[in-house]
C-alpha cells in the first residue's frame, strides 16, 4: 500500500476500494436471496413458506413451475430495470446517487421481506430489490471507469480487481444465507431459543438486507476517495434536447405509475403477469432492431446491424440457459442430489457458490491462455470464443445425463454430477462473458453505442426469462428432456456462431462511422460494462 490516492489500493485509486466492497456486499445481498428464493416460493405455508411446490414421482415436495417462473421474472427485470436505471443516472442525477437510490431500494425491499408476517407485501419487496439494482448495477461499474483517465494502462487491471470482489460476494452469500434459509439445525436453534422456526426464511432475507446496508455504509465513507467520479450527470447543452430527455423520463414515470394501478386494480394472475412480460420482451426486442435499422445512415450501417442479431440470438441462448441455476438445477439440487458431501450436510443453496469459487479459481488460467495462443497468433475470434463457450454448456448438461437413471430408480445421485456441470459452466463462461459485449459494441457505431448497449441487457433479461420458465418444462416433461432439449439449443447456437463468425469477423475489421452524435438510451452504462459473473 501507498499514501498516494492514486495507488492506494493494489497500485489503483483508493475509491477502487470503496466500489470493490460496495459492490461485493451488494452482489452478496443479490445471490444470497436469490440462492433460496425459489425454495421459500415452494415451501409449504405451514413451514413458512408460499406453498407453490408440485409432488414428484417419488411423491416429494419439489418447486412447481410456477415458482420457477417467478424467480425468472425477477431476474429479467433486473437487467431491463438496468436501463432506465443507467439513462436517469446519466442524464439527471449522476451516477453517485444512483447507485446510492438503488442501494437504498435493494436494502428495503429485503428488509421488507425479512418481516414476519408481510403476505402479499414480499412481491412489493421484490419489486424494490429489482428497481434498486436497475439503479445500482450499471452505474457503480460506470464510475469504475471514471476514475481512470482515457488513457490509464491500468483501467483492464483495475476491472479485474472489480470482478474478483463480484465474485468473492456471490460466492460466499449462497452459503451465509443458505444455513439461515435450510439448515435443520438452524431452525432447530430458533425452536429451542423460543423463537418460530419458520422466520428462518425471514432471517435469511434479513442477511441479504444487512449485506446491502454494508454497501451502503462502505459506498458512504468512500465517498471523499471517488473524487467528482460518477457525481455530475451528462445534461445535452442543447435545450431541445434536454427538453426532450425530460419528456422521455415523465413517459416512463407514468408508464410505471399506470402499470402499478393497472396491477392494483385488476388483480391478474401470476401467470398472466408472466406471459405478458414475455410477450413484452418479445415485442420490445422487435421494436429496438426495427429502431436500430431505421436509424442506419448507409448499407453498411445497415450490414452492421442486421450481423448483431445472431450475437443477440446467441446472449438470448447463452442466459436462458446459464441461467438455469437459480431455479431447475437449484430443484435437482433439493429434490435428486445427495445431502451428504465430505461428511457435511449440504443445503442445495450451497451449490449455487460452486459457480463463484470456479471463476475466481480459473479466471487467471483463462486469461494466461488467451495471452499465449495469442503470442502465438492461434487465438480464436471473439464469436469463434462465443461459440466454444455454447459448445461446453452443452457439454455440462451431456454429463448429468448419466444421473437421470439413478433418478428415474427414485434414488438420489452424488453432488458431483452437479459440481462438474458448474465446473463446465464456469469454463463456458470465460469464454463468452469478456467477448460478447465486446462483439456487439465493434459492431455498433459509435453514435448508436448507448443503443447496442440496452440491446445486449434487453438479450441477457429475456434469456433469464426463458430460463426461469424452463422450469414448466421439467415440471410436465422430466429433466431428460429439459437437458436434452438444452444440450441441442446449445449445439444448434455453436454450430450456427462458427458458420457467421467470418462474416462477423469482416463487419469488426471494417471503420465504424464516426459521429459526434449523442446516443439516444441508456449512455451510463455503455460507458464501462462490469465483468460481472453474469454479464
Amino acid at each position: 500500500m501507498t499514501s498516494d490516492p492514486d495507488r492506494a489500493f493494489f497500485g489503483h485509486p483508493k475509491g477502487l476500494a470503496t466500489l470493490f466492497f460496495t459492490e461485493m456486499w451488494e452482489r452478496f445481498s443479490y445471490y444470497g436471496m436469490r440462492a433460496f428464493l425459489i425454495f421459500y416460493l415452494a415451501a409449504p405455508e405451514d413451514l413458512g413458506g408460499k406453498g407453490m411446490f408440485v409432488l414428484n414421482k417419488a411423491g416429494e415436495q419439489e418447486p412447481s413451475g410456477a415458482a420457477g417462473a417467478i424467480v425468472g421474472v425477477f431476474g429479467a427485470s433486473v437487467y431491463l430495470l438496468s436501463l432506465p436505471g443507467g439513462w436517469i443516472a446519466d442524464r439527471f442525477i449522476g451516477q453517485r446517487k444512483g447507485v446510492m437510490i438503488g442501494g437504498f431500494g435493494i436494502a428495503a425491499g429485503n428488509a421488507l421481506l425479512a418481516i414476519p408476517g408481510t403476505g402479499d407485501l414480499f412481491y412489493v419487496g421484490l419489486v424494490l430489490i429489482a428497481l434498486g439494482t436497475g439503479f445500482l448495477k450499471p452505474n457503480v461499474s460506470t464510475i469504475v471507469g471514471q476514475l481512470y483517465r482515457p488513457d490509464d494502462l491500468r483501467r483492464d487491471a483495475g476491472y479485474t480487481i472489480y470482478y474478483m470482489g463480484i465474485n468473492i460476494g456471490a460466492t460466499a452469500a449462497p452459503i451465509a444465507c443458505g444455513i439461515l434459509a435450510q439448515d435443520p439445525q438452524f431452525r432447530a436453534f430458533l425452536a429451542d431459543s423460543g423463537i418460530n422456526p419458520n422466520y428462518c426464511w425471514n432471517f435469511a432475507f434479513g442477511a441479504a438486507a444487512i449485506g446491502m446496508v454494508g454497501g451502503l455504509i462502505s459506498y458512504s465513507a468512500g465517498q471523499r476517495a471517488l473524487g467528482d467520479a460518477g457525481l455530475h450527470p451528462t445534461i445535452p447543452d442543447d435545450p431541445v434536447r434536454a427538453e426532450r430527455d425530460r419528456n422521455i423520463l415523465k413517459v416512463i414515470i407514468g408508464a410505471l405509475v399506470a402499470l402499478a394501478v393497472i396491477v392494483a386494480a385488476t388483480a391478474p394472475s401470476k401467470k398472466t403477469i408472466t406471459d405478458a412480460m414475455g410477450v413484452g420482451l418479445g415485442l420490445g426486442s422487435i421494436a429496438l432492431f426495427y429502431g436500430l435499422y431505421r436509424s442506419a445512415r448507409d448499407a453498411s450501417e445497415r450490414r452492421r446491424i442486421i450481423a448483431m442479431v445472431p450475437l443477440f440470438v446467441g446472449a438470448i441462448g447463452f442466459f436462458g440457459i446459464f441461467e438455469q441455476s437459480p431455479t431447475t438445477l437449484n430443484i435437482y439440487a433439493e429434490s435428486h442430489t445427495e445431502r451428504e458431501f465430505l461428511g457435511l450436510n449440504i443445503p442445495a443453496s450451497f451449490y449455487q457458490s460452486v459457480n463463484g469459487f470456479f471463476i475466481v479459481a480459473l479466471a487467471p488460467l483463462f486469461a494466461w491462455i488467451w495471452v499465449k495462443l495469442a503470442r502465438a497468433r492461434k487465438e480464436p475470434t471473439s464469436v469463434n470464443k462465443f461459440a466454444i463457450g455454447m459448445a461446453i454448456l452443452a457439454l455440462s448438461f451431456v454429463v448429468m445425463l448419466p444421473s437421470l437413471a439413478s433418478i428415474d430408480a427414485g434414488q438420489r445421485v452424488s453432488p458431483m454430477y452437479l459440481i462438474m456441470l458448474y465446473l463446465l459452466y464456469t469454463c463456458a463462461e470465460l469464454c463468452i462473458s469478456p467477448v460478447g459485449l465486446s462483439s456487439m459494441s465493434k459492431l455498433a457505431p459509435q453514435r448508436l453505442a448507448g443503443m447496442v448497449m440496452g440491446t445486449w441487457f434487453l438479450g441477457t433479461s429475456i434469456g433469464i426469462y426463458l430460463a426461469g420458465r424452463a422450469s414448466e418444462i421439467s415440471e410436465v416433461r422430466g429433466f431428460r428432456f429439459l437437458f436434452v432439449f438444452l444440450i441441442v439449443c446449445s449445439l444448434v447456437m455453436s454450430a450456427a456462431l462458427f458458420l457467421v463468425a467470418p462474416m462477423i469477423r469482416r463487419m469488426m475489421g471494417k471503420e465504424a462511422t464516426a459521429t459526434s452524435e449523442p446516443a439516444e438510451l441508456p449512455v451510463a452504462i455503455a460507458k464501462e460494462i462490469p465483468k460481472d459473473k453474469k454479464n
